[in-house]
This record gives structure tokens, sequence and C-alpha cells, in this order.
């Protein structure tokens, strides 16, 4: 395999289940150490790409290859270079923390006492030593979280597939796993991660595609996303009434206006500079904010909905 060419590479990939069309004819590639995403709300099809790169679930159509194989061919050999983090935490509570390692070490054939150097090296990088005997079942959720992706690493993948990686965690425990994500992608491991957080997108990814019904609506990086489908600033405004569709017209030509249930969304360049506007036609909403645009915001302007509903 050439040591430039994609490690994960889809052309109009399809995934169906009966009727219903989960991945529409994506086409997807993934290079070498880099950080790539899949941002969308559930069920926008980012689960279903990433089984078919996991070698779990077949693909429809469309053709993938991973590190130069063919998932339908080759899945015994691509998983044993693969790290999964499924989003479900499918940890043994009935181990300790450091039999957890061994035994799914040992699922790769690897030898007894290189599983056993590999998992003293993933606990340090997880910053479990001092929970290594303790029984997963007493442990936090941020620290299951990192233990699966210690346990991940143990066959020392080349791509780590991590879906919604983040979830259910509080925002200390997730900086945390940032922290150790951003350690793995220094280190030369490719990342592929699925998420419906735009803060983590932006954090951890150097490129991604924005999904939605399956589809790709949007691909590049998180910066040039926003700077292409957004603007710099975003003025948020809340009146006391039950449609803010009928304060739109208030605020119209000052920016692009997007009406949300709970509050109008002016684009604006200077956001502070577009609220005197605002109060200099006399009207007055009952509360403002003004923050950089986000992806949020791109995948508002793409699909018509918010990202998280």
């Amino acid at each position: 395999m050439n040591d430039d060419a994609p490690l994960i590479q889809a052309v109009g990939l399809l995934k169906t289940y009966g009727a219903f069309t989960a991945v529409d004819g994506i086409d997807v590639a993934v290079a070498p150490g880099e950080s790539f995403g899949f941002l969308g709300p559930n069920g926008a099809g980012k689960t279903s790409t990433m089984r078919i790169i996991a070698c779990t679930s077949p693909a429809t159509g469309g053709t993938v290859r991973v590190l130069g194989m063919d998932p339908a061919t080759d899945a015994s050999r691509i998983k044993a270079q693969l790290g999964v983090v499924p989003q479900e935490d499918t940890l043994d509570n009935d181990l300790t923390v450091t039999e957890n390692l061994l035994v799914y070490g040992r699922y790769f054939g690897l030898p007894r006492a290189t599983v056993r150097e590999r998992a003293a090296e993933l606990l340090e990088f997880a910053q479990l030593v001092d929970k290594r005997d303790e029984l997963v079942e007493n442990l936090s959720g941020g620290m299951k979280r990192r233990l699966t992706i210690a346990r991940g690493l143990i066959n020392t993948p080349r791509i780590l597939l991590l879906d919604e990686p983040t979830t259910g965690l509080d925002p200390q425990a997730r900086h945390i796993l940032w922290d150790r994500l951003f350690r793995l992608k220094r280190e030369g491991v490719t990342l592929v991660l699925t998420t419906h957080y735009m803060d983590e997108a932006e954090q951890l990814c150097d490129r991604l595609v924005v999904m939605d019904s399956g589809r790709i609506v949007a691909e590049g990086s998180p910066r040039a996303l926003i700077r292409e489908h957004a603007s710099r600033e975003v003025l948020e405004l809340r009146f006391d009434v039950a449609d803010h569709a009928e304060r739109a017209d208030d605020v119209a030509g000052i920016g692009r206006v997007e009406v949300l249930a709970d509050r109008l969304l002016l684009y604006v360049e200077d956001g502070d500079a577009a609220l005197e506007q605002v109060t200099a036609r006399g009207v007055h909403p009952m509360s403002s904010l003004v923050r950089r645009a986000s992806l949020e915001d791109v995948f508002l302007r793409l699909t018509g909905r918010s990202l998280i509903e």
C-alpha cells in the first residue's frame, strides 16, 4: 500500500435496511495521520458508516477499502489493524481494569508478555495506574471511557475508530479525554470519529463531513466550513413572544436571519455593531448574546434545522 494512499476510501457507499436508506451513496477518503470526523445528528448515517469501516456491517452498494483491503473479503486482516471505541461501553464489569486490557489483548493473539507490557503503557496513557486493580463497575463514566480507548489501542492499531466518544460525560471528563486523543494524534495514529457535538468536532478534527439523512452536505476543515457557510459572529436575540418568526422583519437587512423556536440568529461580521443597529430601530430584545459562529450554524444553514434538537 502506497504511504500516501488514503487509509480509508469509500466511493458511492450505500447502506440500506429494508426500505430505509441509512447511508446514501457517500464518498469518503481519510489520509494517514489525519483526524477525520463525521458530524451530524442521531440518524444521520454516521454510525452505519463506521460499522462498515469496522467490518461489522456489510455495505449494500458502492466500494470501500480500508488499509487497501476490502472489508467483504479481508475483514480479519483489517480488524487486526483497527482500534474500535464503540458508543456504548462494552467493558467487563466483573473484571479489574488491568484484566479488561489483558483479556482483550489476547483476542488479537498477542503474546502474554507483549499484552502485559502494552497494558502497563496504556494504563499510564489513560491515567488509570492507580485504578489498575479496581473493578470496572466502580469507575466513573470518564474513567470507563478512557479505559475503553486504552482497550482499543492494545493491538497498536493504525486507525482508531471512535463512535460518539464523549457522550454522557461531564465537561471536565470530556476535556481529559480530548487531551488523550490529542496525544494519539501527535503520535501519528489516524483518528476517525463520529460526533453530534460541534465543539468536539472543532477541537479534534482536521477535516470532517457534515451528514444529514444519510448524505454528505458539506466537507472541509471546521474553520473553512464556518467561513464558507456562516459568518464571523452571531447575534442571538430572544423576545417575549410565542413565535419568534413574527419578529424577524424587525431585524431584516442587518444580517442573514435564521428563526429558531426560542430565538432569532443574526449572522454578521460584528455582533456588537449589529446589536446597536437593532436597538437604533427601537427593537429591544428580552436578552441578547454575541458569539463566534460554529459548526452548529453551518449545519443550520445547510439543513434548515439545529444539529441538536
